[in-house]
């Protein structure tokens, strides 16, 4: 075979290898993606914590603030925890005074933000509380005694009516509940017609 013919097959040789190249190149291109997608799916998923900003709170609970004048030890404004009672308020102000009236102050009442406590002397006649509508001790309208809101400071005012008998009113009125009429004076122990005849004038429901 003479040189001419075999002169056209280099090129032929050539662009096999170009193209094996080329092959070779692709392949080793798909294997190192095809070894990226692997690691990618195998590798362990980091979970992420998110910090949330704790709650504000507050490390003081409420409180009401409450001035106690009168029969006291120690008279003044006082900063109490919510809920307190007036026994409370009493107590931070060092007590009652020698000569306190009190019966005249009911020490289980709720105390109220910004309300002023009286506690009165004996024989003089109490404050009235939060609630009340002006009544003080008991007393209504035109003077006369409120069976259902007399303490027994007011109640033992009324003529014929001692200790003893306040008490008894007091007790009908927690046992049966409130006074409808003057006339369930006659329901308390120790009151008939005659006393109630006495009290019709001066007391109210």
């Amino acid at each position: 075979m003479s040189s001419a013919e075999t002169e056209p097959r280099a090129p032929a040789r050539h662009r096999l290898g170009l193209g094996a190249a080329v092959v070779l190149v692709l392949v080793a291109l798909a294997i190192t993606v095809g070894i990226g997608v692997f690691r990618g799916r195998s590798a362990p998923t980091q979970a992420v914590t998110i910090e949330q900003t704790p709650t504000a709170t507050t490390g003081t609970p409420s409180e009401v603030y409450v001035h106690v004048s009168g029969a006291v030890r120690d008279p003044g404004l006082y900063v109490l925890p919510e809920g307190s009672r007036v026994v409370d308020a009493v107590a931070a102000a060092g007590g009652f005074a020698k000569g306190a009236g009190r019966d005249g102050v009911n020490l289980a009442r709720p105390l109220s933000d910004g309300e002023q406590i009286v506690v009165p002397k004996k024989g003089e006649q109490a404050a009235p509380a939060p609630g009340d509508n002006g009544s003080s001790g008991g007393a209504a309208a035109g003077g006369k005694v409120n069976l259902n809101t007399a303490d027994q400071a007011a109640l033992e005012e009324l003529p014929g009516i001692g200790p003893a008998l306040a008490q008894r009113i007091m007790a009908w009125r927690d046992d049966n509940g409130r006074f409808t009429s003057v006339d369930d004076l006659l329901a308390v122990s120790g009151i008939g017609d005659k006393l109630l005849a006495g009290l019709r004038d001066l007391v109210t429901v």
